[in-house]
């Protein structure tokens, strides 16, 4: 998932089981000016782990003292970009999402702070008898649309025949893929359901069943249909690209008014019955998004705690960098309703892969890389903590390496870079660095500048326009040699978090923009992706990352945290550690 539009469904390191099928008989920048750390982290994992039929009944476990009532307030930097499931891939758009739509499967939050895997709309997380390549799943009893409708295994099917469509631009492509077999032509195969041709691969033997046959073995796909971008849509209200901006409820809420850039208001579904539910608390009578609000002014607000303020949160803005310092040591009052956390993603200086082909060039930028300037430029040990390998520590599989010192040199070590320069015969080589032309983006490359100098390189800065900056390192041809770039799984395992270096991804827009590509290791991402036991599937993956380790592929940075503010009049507001936000389904008003 990509970290621009903050891409990446679950954060979370499953619990021993947690992929076993069963058989029929289952990024803000702040400051903190702390002494960045030279020693590695520790970092406490989620854990994920699949639910029972038993786990899949509703209602959802309860918040204590929570009440009913009262309107919840949302302050934001940006607009929800897509709410039509099919287009849904961005982290804000997903949680929001969680209020109006639902899933086959969904993740339920637990007490302890877990969560797990259960049936949303379906009974349970699924059956297979075959590996993962055909999944049954049985619709609930009294799951309806928001005009009291049911909904039956034929929305189902027409959900995910429309992710198809061409005009669907957005969302995940997994399901797609593994129903055509095929990574990049699966528009080909089919091309949705608007020319009256059906899908025969899911079928709908009666109306609360549903079959996926799939051209492979995919042991989580029941992680996969657990993303908003596989959530329900009826038919008989899909107004193709307008649906985007307000979709059918089949969740609590539904939307009364959408105001582009401006605002969204949510009221009650009255059709939702809680009794389906297992994941959604359904609280607050209504819910009131604004829009326009930028980092700094957001924190202002949460901080002076007045007047509608006191009842509101926020999904994206976390503490503007200069009020870390006061968020973290305030009284016990504001740490009360402060919330942080280790997030999915993973930040990464891309290297490209097609213009430095020598490994000790790549192998000297590793090392020559200042990472203690640059984490301390964006916010310091609350931004993130130093990131060695290529998967997250909240993934499957994780396997702590630092193969090229970086948790002993985090300012760099120009002499080491020095050294593979003159081995390479490239001291002096040029690399043409692009970033983001916004004021903290021009101090991250004046420290980056000042390191590689150091180092024996040439530097030449490349400003690009913010607003269509991924466009532009997105391009197979384009001219630059490091930029950067986020990552984070879509569920728990490293078949997602690993997704960007898959060599068959590279493509104008695509993720792998290191454009990295080893015949080989597309092969055990393969491999690795059929094994249905978690523990040995976590190996393979750790192997993989161990691989791009060794072959220096790109410069990851940190493994980013998330510290945030809400109001004192909210209750139940958690941290969601599969989406690195702030988690809706809890808050209620005292």
């Amino acid at each position: 998932m990509n970290a621009r539009k903050s891409r990446r469904l679950a954060a979370a390191v499953m619990v021993v089981g947690a992929l076993t099928v069963t058989t029929a008989c289952s990024s803000g920048n702040s400051s903190d000016g702390a002494k960045p750390e030279a020693s590695k982290s520790k970092i406490a994992a989620a854990s994920v782990a699949v639910g029972t039929a038993a786990d899949s009944t509703g209602p959802a476990i309860a918040e204590p003292n929570a009440k009913k009532g009262g309107t919840v307030n949302m302050i934001d930097r940006d607009d929800f970009s897509h709410l039509d499931p099919a287009q849904v891939y961005v982290n804000t758009n997903s949680e929001v999402s969680l209020l109006f739509t639902r899933q086959l499967t969904g993740y339920k939050y637990l007490p302890d702070g877990t969560q797990k895997l259960v049936g949303d709309l379906a009974t349970d997380t699924g059956t297979t008898t075959d590996g993962g390549k055909t999944w049954k799943f049985t619709l609930k009893d009294g799951v309806k649309w928001q005009d009291g409708t049911a909904i039956t295994s034929a929305d189902i099917k027409y959900s995910i025949e429309r992710t198809f469509a061409p005009f669907v631009k957005s969302g995940p492509t997994y399901i797609q893929q593994w129903l055509s077999g095929s990574v990049d032509k699966y528009r080909e195969f089919y091309p949705g359901p608007y020319e009256g041709k059906e899908l025969d691969l899911v079928q709908t033997p009666d109306p609360k069943t549903v079959v996926i046959t799939f051209a492979d073995v995919h042991p989580d796909a029941n992680f996969t249909l657990a993303m908003t971008g596989y959530g329900v849509v009826p038919k008989a209200q899909d107004t193709k690209e307008a649906y985007d901006k307000k979709p059918f409820s089949s969740g609590p809420y539904q939307i009364a008014e959408h105001v582009t850039d401006k605002s969204l208001d949510l009221v009650r579904n009255p059709n939702w019955d809680p009794a389906t539910d297992p994941i959604r608390n359904a609280y607050p009578d209504k819910w009131h998004m604004e829009f326009g609000v930028q980092q700094q002014p957001s924190t202002e607000r949460f901080l002076a705690d007045n007047g509608p303020d006191k009842t509101a949160f926020s999904f994206h803005n976390t503490v503007y960098r200069t009020y870390i310092d006061q968020v973290k040591n305030g009284d016990e009052k504001l740490k009360a309703r402060t919330l942080q956390g280790l997030t999915p993603y993973v930040d990464y200086y891309y290297i490209n892969n097609s213009r430095i082909k020598d490994q000790k060039v790549r192998e000297a930028l590793i090392r020559a890389f200042p990472h203690q300037q640059t984490r301390q430029l964006s916010g310091g040990t609350s931004y993130g903590d130093y990131a060695t390998n290529y998967m997250s520590p909240t993934v499957l599989g994780y396997e702590a390496n630092d193969k090229y010192d970086i948790l002993k040199h985090p300012e760099g070590d120009p002499e080491a870079a020095k050294k593979l320069l003159a081995e390479a015969g490239a001291t002096g080589q040029t690399i043409v660095y692009a970033f983001n032309n916004t004021p903290v983006q021009q101090q991250l490359t004046e420290s980056i500048r000042v390191a590689l100098e150091k180092a024996g390189f040439k530097f030449v800065p490349k400003p690009l326009d913010p607003k269509t900056y991924y466009d532009a390192i997105g391009l197979i041809n384009n001219e630059y040699d490091l930029y950067w770039g986020g990552w984070g799984a879509d569920w728990p395992t490293g078949y997602t978090s690993l997704q960007p270096w898959d060599g068959r991804t590279i493509a104008d827009g695509a993720s792998n923009y290191a454009h990295y590509n080893d015949p080989e290791l597309n092969k055990a991402m393969d491999e690795a992706a059929k094994i249905a036991d978690p523990v040995a599937q976590g190996k393979a993956w750790a192997a993989i990352d161990r691989k791009l380790q060794d072959a220096a592929a790109s410069i990851p940075d940190v493994y980013q945290r998330s510290l945030s503010l809400y109001g004192s009049g909210l209750g139940g507001v958690k941290y969601d550690s599969i989406f690195g936000l702030q988690y809706p389904l809890n808050i209620y008003v005292k």
